[in-house]
C-alpha cells in the first residue's frame, strides 16, 4: 500500500517580546517594559514580514502563530493588520489555524472579541497550576479562580483553544497531580498541553536549585508523574500526539506540527527561529533577541536576522529525528531519505537502531520510525543512542 506522507505544511511564526512580569522558570525570550510603541511595532513586525514574503513567494501558509511573550498584550489592530498582509503576500489555507497565546491577566471578553474579529481562531492559554498555592510557587500573577475564568472566556470566544500546565512540581504527589489533572479536564475540550518543569539556566529558578533550595521530584517519581498523566489523559479521549501535547483527533496543533514534522516556517520578531528551505538549501535563520536592537535593525535593514546559516545534511536528519520522534506517528523513512539523501541504515548505526529497536524504546513498521512509549519517555536518551 502507498505510504501517505503528512504534508509538514509552511508556518508564520510571529514573536511578542514583552510580558507584565518574568516568570522564575521561563527561559523564553521575553522581556518586562513599562512602555511599548505598538504603532512602531506594528510597523516593524509589518516590514520583517515583507523581508520573508519576498524570499518565500508562492508559498501557502497553513498556519500562524502569535507566540511570546505575552501575545495578548498586543492590540487586536496589530494582530489584525499582520493577518491581511500575511493574506496579501501568500496564498493561505481554506482552514487556514491562526493561535494566540494568552494568559488569564491579559484577557477579557472585550479584546477576545477583537481578536477573533482580526482572525484569531485559536488561543492558548498559559494557566500552568489550578491551585494558589503552586500558581504563587511558579511566579503567575492570576489566581485559580481567574485561571478556570479565562478558560470558560475562551471556550465562548472561539472555536478552538488549548491551555498548559506544569508538572513535576517540588512537593507534589501522584495522588495531587491526578485530582489537578481530573478538575483540568472538566474544562480541556480538545487539547490539553503538560509540561514537566525543568530547570533552565538563566532563569530565577536555577540559583536556587543550585543551592539545593528548590528540589524537583526525583527521576523514579517525575516517571510517575507522567504515567498517571498518560493514563488519565488516554481515558478521557486526549492521548498524546507528541510528548507534551494530548488532543481529541483532529484538534491538534498544525503549527506546531509544522515544526515537528520538520516543515517550514517563517520566523518574525526579536529572537524568533525559522527554517526556510530555499533553492533546495535548508537555511536556519535567527533573529537578534534583544527587542530594541532588533527594532533598529528591522527600521534600518528591514530585517533583524543574522545572515541565515545553511543546514547540512547530515545536520537536516538530524533535526528531523530530534523533532519527528516526538510524534507518536514518528518519521516517514522517505523524510529521512529527502533530508539526508541516505537511508536510515545509511545516516545511523544500524547495530545502535536494532538495539533501540530490541530494547523496546523504537519500532520500525509502515514505512515509519517511531519512537515507543516507554522510548518518548526516555528520548532524549533514545537521540543520544540513535544519533551516535
Amino acid at each position: 500500500m502507498l505510504q501517505v506522507i503528512p504534508d509538514p505544511g509552511f508556518g508564520i511564526y510571529v514573536h511578542w517580546p514583552f510580558c507584565k512580569a518574568k516568570c522564575p522558570y521561563c527561559d523564553f525570550n521575553s522581556h518586562v517594559r513599562e512602555r511599548v510603541e505598538h504603532d512602531r511595532w506594528r510597523a516593524a513586525l509589518l516590514r520583517e514580514l515583507d523581508h520573508y514574503a519576498d524570499l518565500t513567494p508562492g508559498r501557502m501558509v497553513t498556519s500562524v502563530f502569535f507566540g511570546g511573550g505575552t501575545p495578548s498584550l498586543m492590540e487586536p489592530a496589530t494582530v489584525g493588520a499582520l493577518l491581511e498582509r500575511i493574506a496579501a503576500r501568500w496564498p493561505v489555507a481554506d482552514r487556514l489555524e491562526v493561535t494566540l497565546e494568552a494568559n488569564p491577566t491579559s484577557v477579557e471578553a472585550g479584546k477576545f472579541r477583537a481578536f477573533r474579529a482580526a482572525g484569531v481562531n485559536r488561543v492558548s492559554l498559559g494557566i500552568q497550576a489550578l491551585d494558589d498555592a503552586s500558581l504563587k510557587f511558579l511566579g503567575r500573577q492570576h489566581n485559580a479562580a481567574e485561571a478556570t475564568g479565562a478558560i470558560e472566556l475562551a471556550a465562548n470566544s472561539f472555536d478552538r483553544f488549548s491551555f498548559d500546565l506544569i508538572y513535576a512540581r517540588p512537593g507534589q504527589t501522584v495522588a495531587a497531580w491526578e485530582a489537578e489533572l481530573t478538575r483540568a479536564l472538566d474544562y480541556a475540550v480538545g487539547h490539553l498541553s503538560v509540561y514537566q518543569l525543568t530547570i533552565e539556566e538563566g532563569t530565577a529558578f536555577f540559583p536556587l536549585h543550585a543551592r539545593g533550595e528548590l528540589v524537583l521530584p526525583d527521576e523514579d517519581l517525575a516517571g510517575d508523574l507522567y504515567e498517571a498523566t498518560q493514563t488519565l489523559l488516554n481515558a478521557a479521549g486526549l492521548p498524546a500526539y507528541e510528548i507534551s501535547n494530548h488532543a481529541r483527533p483532529g484538534e491538534e496543533s498544525r503549527h506546531n506540527l509544522t515544526y515537528w514534522r520538520y516543515g517550514d516556517y517563517a520566523g518574525i520578531g526579536p529572537g524568533a527561529h525559522g527554517r526556510l528551505t530555499l533553492d533546495g538549501r535548508k537555511l536556519a535563520t535567527r533573529a537578534h533577541r534583544a527587542p530594541e536592537i532588533w527594532m533598529e535593525r528591522v527600521e534600518r535593514d528591514g530585517h533583524g536576522a543574522a545572515e541565515p546559516e545553511p543546514i547540512d545534511r547530515a545536520a537536516r536528519g538530524s533535526e528531523l529525528l530530534m523533532m519527528g520522534l516526538r510524534l507518536a506517528e514518528g518519521v516517514p523513512l522517505a523524510r529521512i531519505r529527502e533530508e539526508t539523501g541516505r537511508d536510515l541504515t545509511e545516516f545511523t548505526d544500524p547495530a545502535g537502531v536494532k538495539r533501540l529497536v530490541e530494547g523496546g524504546f523504537l519500532e520500525i513498521g509502515d514505512g515509519t520510525l517511531r519512537a515507543t512509549h516507554e522510548g518518548r519517555q526516555r528520548l532524549n536518551a533514545v537521540l543520544a543512542a540513535l544519533l551516535a
